[in-house]
């Protein structure tokens, strides 16, 4: 090999560091290394069966997103929607017994979480406003926009309520506003941000209760308000906020290594709960998180090239204590490409999802 031919390769060498180096640098992600642990093996209560290809579907009319689904005492269901690719256009829809489809309300942006109060108050994690409560008129109220230390709730996501009247509910950042672009940074960034809160409409207050999550998701109250659950997206895990009690102030690992990506999480009459998943693990994303070069390298390639979430259809009933006694699947993602959240009512279960233009009905 000639001198010029060694000085030419080099150069380019040097070329292709630099350029990486400038890449790592402007990538406006800043991810703490983490090291999920090995996935579970999807055998035993875990293995799969198929059973939501039996899905049917309530059309959405040209709407998309029903991330959660709250229905009233007649049976209706509401839930938020925006339009396709597009969370800037967002309103809480009301679908009759007859699938008919009404706007309930006009939010301007995407509706996560809600839930009635004991009023007929449909309260709801606003990605403009907040937490929000909207009245049987559909009249809108600010209820709380940032915690007692002044930090916004950016990404609004899930709430429930207690039988006092207290609403719990999560916000995933502080830090981004919600796109699907802030929601894979946060994934990958792996750093602690929002949390879970409570908001006492009799002070009008709010108290921070889990200070900081990994993509605080899903929140449900026990049955007989002992404790409040919050998903963990991030860390595929569901925590335990202890309301009475000996553990009164605590928190701790409700369940903990799921099989995908936790979402939305609902209690039964009986007790035990619901947990709708996004989507199946990522092996790619659990390779990529011990190294924070590789997540920014990763945050930084087209959006083509990152990596996806799977259609895949997963949602698990857990007991009042934590343990798995049944897996619903959907492998194919064909019927049920996502469940962001479960909601039960008469035999049926409502399943939900970010993106999708339906809502999943499944009869039990």
């Amino acid at each position: 090999m000639t001198f010029k031919k060694v000085t030419k390769y080099i150069v380019v060498g040097l070329i292709l560091l630099f350029t990486f180096n400038t890449i790592l640098k402007s990538t406006r992600i800043n991810p703490l290394a983490w090291t999920p642990p090995q996935k579970p093996k999807l055998e035993g209560v875990l293995k799969t069966n198929e059973l939501l290809q039996k899905t049917e579907w309530i059309d959405l009319k040209g709407w998309y997103g029903p991330e959660d689904i709250a229905i009233d005492k007649a049976g209706n269901l509401y839930c938020g929607v925006h339009k396709k690719n597009d969370f800037e256009q967002g309103a809480i829809v009301k679908i009759d017994k007859d699938g008919n489809l009404s706007v309930f309300c006009d939010t301007e942006k995407w509706v996560a979480g809600l839930h009635f109060d004991a009023k007929g108050n449909l309260i709801a994690c606003d990605q403009k406003r907040g937490l929000i409560s909207v009245n049987p008129q559909g009249e809108i109220t600010v209820l709380a926009n940032k915690d007692e230390y002044n930090r916004p709730f950016l990404i609004p996501n899930d709430v429930d309520i207690a039988t006092d009247g207290k609403i719990y509910f999560s916000s995933t950042s502080s830090q981004y506003s919600f796109s699907p672009s802030n929601a894979l940074k946060i994934a990958l960034e792996a750093r602690p941000d929002g949390g879970l809160f409570c908001y006492d409409p009799t002070t009008k207050s709010v108290e921070t209760l889990i200070d900081s999550s990994f993509f605080g998701n899903g929140v449900a109250v026990a049955a007989d308000d002992a404790f409040v659950l919050m998903v963990d997206l991030a860390k595929y895990r569901v925590l335990r906020y202890w309301l009475k009690g000996a553990k009164k102030g605590l928190t701790e690992t409700f369940i903990d290594n799921l099989p995908g990506l936790p979402n939305g999480i609902s209690r039964r009459a009986d007790g035990s709960f619901w947990l709708g998943f996004s989507s199946c693990r990522n092996d790619d994303l659990d390779s990529f998180h011990p190294s924070v070069w590789m997540k920014k390298l990763v945050y930084a390639l087209p959006d083509f090239m990152k990596p996806a979430m799977q259609a895949y259809g997963l949602v698990i009933h857990l007991s009042a204590t934590g343990e798995i006694l049944k897996v619903y699947n959907d492998t194919s993602g064909e019927r049920v490409p996502e469940a962001s959240s479960v909601e039960e009512r008469d035999g049926v279960i409502y399943l939900g999802g970010d993106v999708i233009g339906h809502i999943g009905k499944y009869k039990l």
